[in-house]
């Protein structure tokens, strides 16, 4: 091998394994040929399942999901041939699977800074508000639910106003607040960031606390949500849950109710295992029992307890 020319003996190019370019094109032609079979509607269902497995792995497939034709229109067929079978409640799991692989497509499309927009004023989101509307606890339901949020978790997690003038332009917070109260831990979970994200905006905000009847009906589920909790832990769902309190407490009308209407549960040390190890999440706790005047938490047991208990 030493008396080799070198760019035989490095190469290894015409012997050895393709090109990391060469495999990269022959992915993307068989990523390109599933899209293709989208508008197929006897290939429709194994190019679903094959696409929402590899969307990960492709950073333009949003772009060529929405630009290709019909594309867009096949994903939608799918979406409204489930409708039937909501109302009554008849979604088998085999419905469910696919329908939920095309949701997963229109959220790689909502996600992507060249599709995001256009995604939105096609009003596509629209769609899928009959899924969060519904109320079946059972699992094919569950995870259509799951994954419509998903796709809406995915055009806020972005921020930008335009996206939430649209959205509260729409019946998402009682969509979202339905979810709050009978989703499953995961979609609670989502639901209450998409609500987190809507209030972290000034429009968001001030949309939420402009009346009473909407205030309240935010607190009603929250503090629900709260008393679940104590039952059923889940730290990733309480920080979102403080968060949110806590930006309500921005608001002067808001930060007044407070006063009377936070749960009892986050004044004591209900939750001290969970603020223990989330140091954020107490951090936004202190900040909150701050705002609405709360000068003293009481102390955690077992060791630990709050930095600095007294709030200045």
């Amino acid at each position: 091998m030493a008396n080799l020319p070198q760019s035989i003996s490095m190469s290894g190019g015409s012997f050895g394994a393709p090109s990391v370019s060469a495999t990269k094109d022959r992915r993307m032609a068989s990523v390109e040929h599933l899209v293709l079979e989208l508008s197929n509607p006897d290939l429709r269902e194994n190019a679903l399942h094959e696409l929402s497995k590899k969307r990960e792995l492709f950073q333009d497939l949003a772009p060529l999901l929405w630009n290709s034709f019909g594309t867009m229109a096949a994903l939608l067929q799918e979406i409204v041939s489930i409708y039937p079978v909501i109302s009554p409640p008849n979604l088998t799991p085999a419905q469910s699977n696919r329908v939920c692989n095309a949701l997963a497509l229109l959220q790689c499309v909502a996600s992507h800074l060249d599709t995001r927009m256009q995604f939105l004023n096609a009003h596509i989101p629209l769609y899928l508000y009959p899924f969060l509307n519904t109320t079946s606890k059972s699992r094919p339901f569950e995870y259509l639910r799951l994954t419509s949020l998903g796709v809406i978790g995915a055009l806020v997690k972005v921020d930008d106003t335009e996206v939430i003038s649209f959205l509260l332009s729409t019946e998402i917070i009682p969509l979202c607040l339905r979810s709050m109260e009978m989703g499953s831990e995961l979609s609670k979970t989502v639901a209450t960031f998409i609500v987190q994200k809507i209030l972290l905006d000034e429009i968001g905000l001030k949309y939420i606390c402009t009346t009473a009847e909407r205030f309240y009906a935010v607190g009603r589920v929250l503090g629900n949500m709260v008393a679940t909790l104590v039952e059923q832990p889940s730290c990733r769902l309480l920080k979102h849950i403080i968060r949110c309190y806590l930006r309500l407490s921005d608001n002067q009308s808001a930060c007044e109710a407070l006063r009377t209407c936070l749960p009892d549960m986050l004044r004591d040390a209900t939750f001290s295992s969970c603020l223990r190890e989330d140091p954020t999440a107490r951090r936004w706790l202190q900040q909150l029992l701050h705002n609405i005047g709360v000068n003293r938490v009481p102390a955690l047991q077992g060791g630990g307890g709050f930095d600095h208990m007294m709030v200045s």
